[in-house]
């Protein structure tokens, strides 16, 4: 069981996510704040959770702030970061200051929930939009374009179906438009995204993409 709090000022965002949550079988809100200060007060209270989703624009004390708090106080409590903004000073901030993800609000629950089983994991998540815009950042800077072919990666044992993966992730597809494509299950996507990501020995889609492309698995 994954147990989450939710800190987001907007109570009808944040019944929303709660009631997406515990619609799942592994997932439970344990608590729910306004702002930073209710959230370690709640922390204080001895209410720990696995996974902290914070929104950013909260007064009191944000999401940065708290953030940063956690990253301090509470170690072992991962972060994931939901915010209307994905520019891309405020994305790194958050990772700076001890972020494991970060996703847009608009993001589907599919996504969404694959972030949370992702992060409490153990691994680091940035959302397949924001992914996308860094990626074409990433391809159209001077040192992608001059990156040599003596700097690829090893040749790493990747399946058809794998590689057929990846192209799409690349695309921008989520998970479940993946599955749909390839006439396959959700959790079967997910299963070959996070097989892919422990091959390439990356932290999250975002690394993965930039790797795929800097060593020619995809074009």
């Amino acid at each position: 069981m994954i147990k989450i709090i939710l800190a987001e000022d907007h109570p009808i965002v944040r019944n929303g996510i709660k009631l997406l949550l515990e619609s799942q079988e592994h997932f439970c809100v344990i608590g729910e704040a306004n702002n930073g200060k209710e959230t370690i007060e709640l922390l204080e209270n001895k209410l720990i959770p696995d996974i902290l989703i914070t929104d950013i624009g909260m007064k009191e004390m944000d999401g940065k702030e708290l953030t940063e708090y956690i990253n301090i106080h509470y170690p072992d409590i991962k972060v994931i970061v939901l915010s209307m903004v994905g520019s891309t000073q405020l994305v790194s901030t958050c990772f700076e200051k001890g972020a494991n993800g970060y996703l847009l609000k608009k993001v589907d629950y599919e996504e969404l929930l694959f972030a949370i089983k992702h992060v409490a994991k153990g691994g680091k998540y940035l959302c397949d939009e924001l992914s996308m815009e860094f990626i074409e950042s990433v391809q159209h800077s001077p040192a992608f374009n001059t990156y040599s072919n003596t700097h690829l990666a090893e040749e790493i044992d990747l399946s058809d179906r794998e590689l057929e993966v990846l192209e799409l992730i690349s695309d921008g597809l989520t998970n479940m438009e993946i599955a749909d494509k390839l006439f396959l299950s959700k959790r079967t996507v997910e299963g070959h995204r996070q097989n892919l990501i422990n091959k390439t020995n990356v932290r999250n889609s975002a690394a993965l993409i930039k790797y795929a492309f800097k060593n020619g698995l995809i074009c």
